[in-house]
């Protein structure tokens, strides 16, 4: 019966400490940096000239697992608001119900689901939340090497995206002035935890 309880006993001790080395993660977690970051936008004019544009509030964070890469997450968010594209009658107009109605709608979200390391960066599926739809996407992050500047680690990636406002739900009305498809430049900094 001592000899049981012994055995009963080691094993808990021993199975504590693997499940409290399982529970550890080894992902570094970096916040968005908005100074040195930027999220971009263009969109055809009347199919002869594009309009370009930006978001000025963004935050996100992400994790990189350097030992099992696919543990990786990534997320985004954009406040809608903030778009500017240089034109402050056309920022309101894209405000309103036939364009981003960002009453109803105030953000943009990005929640990656799955990660896959390719040389380079990393191959990122996710949750992509615009205008009240979710529709699952595939995006290439380029970068994601560490650089310790002044003390602080950073690491960085960009990618590019073009993504159909039909898609997404905008009204159908407002499309032909301003083209259907719209490419999105992300360039992310992120500042280690």
């Amino acid at each position: 019966m001592r000899r049981f309880s012994f055995v009963c006993a080691l094993t808990l001790v021993v199975g504590t400490l693997l499940g409290g080395n399982q529970s550890c993660s080894a992902a570094d977690v970096y916040d968005y940096d908005l100074v040195h970051s930027s999220v971009s936008f263009k969109a055809r004019h009347l199919d002869i000239s594009w309009i370009h544009g930006r978001f000025n509030e963004v935050s996100g964070q992400f994790s990189l697992d350097r030992e099992d890469p696919a543990k990786s997450t990534f997320s985004l968010t954009i406040n809608v608001d903030s778009v500017d594209t240089a034109n402050e009658k056309r920022d309101e107009h894209l405000r309103q119900p036939d364009y981003f109605d960002t009453k109803q709608f105030p953000t943009i979200e990005f929640r990656s689901t799955s990660t896959k390391p390719i040389e380079g960066g990393y191959e990122v599926t996710g949750d992509f939340t615009m205008h009240g739809t979710t529709r699952s996407i595939t995006i290439v992050l380029m970068g994601g090497e560490e650089h310790d500047f002044k003390k602080v680690k950073r690491v960085a990636f960009s990618t590019e995206l073009a993504l159909k406002r039909s898609d997404y739900g905008f009204d159908k009305n407002a499309i032909g002035p301003i083209g259907d498809k719209a490419l999105i430049m992300i360039d992310c900094e992120g500042v280690k935890k």
